[in-house]
């Protein structure tokens, strides 16, 4: 029964989590939860592809974050139909789940962004692990890249880098990452940039903390698809508590993505991040319009 008891641990310890981030308000999509829109051709949702491609690289468990206020539908949506085939836990995001501070944001009503939800899964992530975004198709190829660096890492984590051009919407402004790669393919920052778009003269444009910026096309972007070992948790956390203890008290705005973690740890720790490009097509759902985009590339593909 002990040999038996060692060798159910080394298998969990030696699976693949694949965690997705599924809490967002889509405040850019009506009045529906865009995690929850029929995109397939038999009314499939984003996640099931995902989970899908997932399943097929060799993650063995998926953990979706979630409002515990869509939970029941969530579940009957997808959670329940996903369990039959690979295991799969629920972590809700709330916004007292801090870890200082707890008290002192009583107006606060907003998630605190991706890297709260990441650190609402501290007790519950015991191997190697994905992140992955609900709303987002990344492809069975990232998916494959991703997993295989999952079970043999050679860095500390990973980020699967797409190409800007490939990762547009016709119907709006994005926020990506955008990644600087060294001569070694690690991540020599992550810069958060927001508002980006192509302009009727072909120049892609955004903004990086309030100033202009002019982005080359091919550009690598961060997609939210990382992979890290467990210990990142702990880095998280630090980084987490640093942001949280820096706000002034009642701060009802400001977030803290995981791209905005991991920059502060290759800046300011060494924290080597390998960059694995992809030449996959992103597919999302950003704006209503989107949607249809979406339906006929699936059906395209199917």
């Amino acid at each position: 029964m002990i040999k038996r008891f060692v060798e159910n641990l080394e298998d969990q310890m030696n699976g693949i989590t694949l965690v997705v981030l599924a809490a967002g308000m889509g405040s850019r999509f009506g009045n529906r939860i865009k995690q929850l829109e029929p995109v397939g051709p038999q009314g499939e949702l984003l996640i099931d592809y995902s989970v899908t491609d997932a399943i097929d690289a060799g993650f063995d468990r998926v953990i979706f974050i979630i409002r515990r206020d869509i939970e029941k539908l969530f579940r009957e949506t997808i959670g329940d139909r996903i369990s039959r085939l690979i295991e799969t836990e629920y972590v809700f995001q709330e916004k007292n789940e801090l870890p200082c501070r707890s008290e002192d944001f009583p107006q606060r009503t907003k998630p605190w962004g991706t890297a709260q939800a990441l650190y609402c899964c501290r007790n519950v992530i015991n191997g190697n692990f994905a992140v992955i975004n609900a709303d987002d198709y990344y492809g069975g190829e990232s998916f494959k890249l991703l997993a295989d660096f999952l079970k043999a890492p050679d860095a500390s984590a990973c980020s699967v880098g797409f190409v800007l051009k490939n990762t547009l919407s016709d119907h709006g402004t994005v926020n990506r990452g955008i990644c600087r790669i060294n001569e070694n393919g690690l991540l020599a920052a992550v810069e958060e940039t927001k508002k980006i778009q192509r302009d009727p003269d072909g120049i892609i444009r955004g903004s990086r903390k309030g100033s202009p910026v002019t982005l080359d096309e091919n550009d690598i972007v961060s997609m939210s698809m990382w992979g890290f070992t467990p210990d990142f948790m702990e880095r998280l956390t630090e980084s987490f508590t640093g942001f949280i203890s820096s706000l002034e008290t009642g701060d009802v705005t400001s977030e803290l993505t995981i791209a905005d973690a991991a920059d502060r740890e290759i800046r300011q720790k060494g924290y080597d991040i390998k960059n694995i490009p992809t030449q996959s097509r992103w597919f999302g759902i950003t704006y209503e319009a989107d949607a249809e985009l979406v339906r006929q590339a699936l059906k395209n593909r199917t």
